[in-house]
């Protein structure tokens, strides 16, 4: 099976456009609810980072499109990965473990940097690849006719990776294709043609999820999704409300409130001073009674660039 991550210039052709090639979603989850797009195809032929909006959410050299689970639970719990078009399975690979990659990692994965995949052939010289698949959940042979939708395995953490997602890769005639903007030049404004039979929304960044701990979690748990603590008693030393992010850009604003049943027991911004990947942030208030309130109480996180909101998440907890 060929890597993931294959030096192929950009240069789609004309006839890419007039193509009847159409794509559903990669994956079981609903973009912007249940998942979302962590990096798409760079377009800078440089060093440097440009998605097909010429926004920053990719990385260098990044050939396809990532579509990312909130947490590593949810990779738990299971999420298919779906074949985007009827085709043929060429390829295919399983076996290799689910785990964050590290450097260390580096020599062991070469040549393997997809981890656990999928490679369909489809029609007139189409092809898609399916990266980073759950160890043990690939479902197809090659040599299987799959359907557009047919389930190829589940969404994992194999090879060169850091979050659970399924990376798809679209290649025409052996060039590297991005669905989004199939036809080249157009600018940095929407573009009018796309692979996808239903384009998902583009989001420049956003918030992943947020909740209340009785204490500031650190990254790892969050990431695991097993930060948020639904049953915090009136006795708890702190109320902290906590958001995890992505696609960070220097100078964005967290703003995170929680307001009580009688009063407001926090309301603090945070400024990014470097672009991050995946984040969280998060604020609080020490016990400084015999007891918090009984009642019901509002966290809400608004992520802001620009001056203009990106992402608003807001979560409850109530207190006997």
């Amino acid at each position: 099976m060929r890597a993931a991550l294959a030096a192929v210039f950009l240069s789609p052709a004309a006839s890419v456009a007039a193509s009847d090639f159409r794509l559903d979603l990669p994956i079981d989850c609903v973009p912007g609810e249940t998942c979302y797009i962590q990096r798409y195809v760079d377009h800078d032929p440089g060093p440097g980072v440009r998605d097909f909006r010429c926004g920053a959410l990719s990385g260098d050299d990044h050939k396809g499109t990532d579509f990312a689970l909130h947490t590593l639970a949810d990779m738990r719990r299971g999420v298919e990965v779906r074949a985007a078009a009827p085709g043929e399975v060429v390829g295919m690979r399983d076996g290799m473990p689910d785990r964050l990659y590290t450097p260390t990692h580096a020599a062991e994965i070469d040549g393997l940097e997809c981890g656990n995949g999928v490679v369909l052939r489809h029609d007139t010289g189409w092809e898609t690849q399916y990266c980073h698949l759950k160890s043990g959940s690939v479902r197809v042979e090659t040599g299987d006719q799959v359907v557009a939708g047919g389930v190829l395995g589940q969404v994992g953490l194999s090879g060169l990776t850091n979050f659970p997602h399924v990376h798809l890769s679209v290649r025409k005639d052996g060039t590297e294709i991005d669905p989004f903007r199939p036809e080249a030049g157009a600018g940095c404004a929407a573009p009018t043609v796309s692979l996808w039979r239903e384009t998902p929304e583009y989001t420049p960044g956003g918030l992943i999820y947020a909740g209340f701990a009785d204490h500031v979690p650190d990254l790892d748990a969050i990431a695991d999704g097993t930060a948020a603590m639904p049953d915090i008693g009136p006795d708890a030393d702190a109320l902290v409300l906590f958001a995890f992010a992505y696609a960070g850009q220097v100078d964005d604003i967290i703003m995170l409130s929680i307001e009580g049943p009688d009063e407001t027991v926090i309301k603090t911004d945070m400024t990014l001073d470097k672009a991050q990947v995946r984040f969280f942030r998060a604020a609080g208030k020490r016990l400084t009674r015999p007891e918090w309130p009984s009642g019901s109480y509002r966290g809400t996180a608004i992520l802001l660039r620009n001056d203009e909101e990106l992402d608003r998440r807001i979560v409850h907890l109530v207190l006997p």
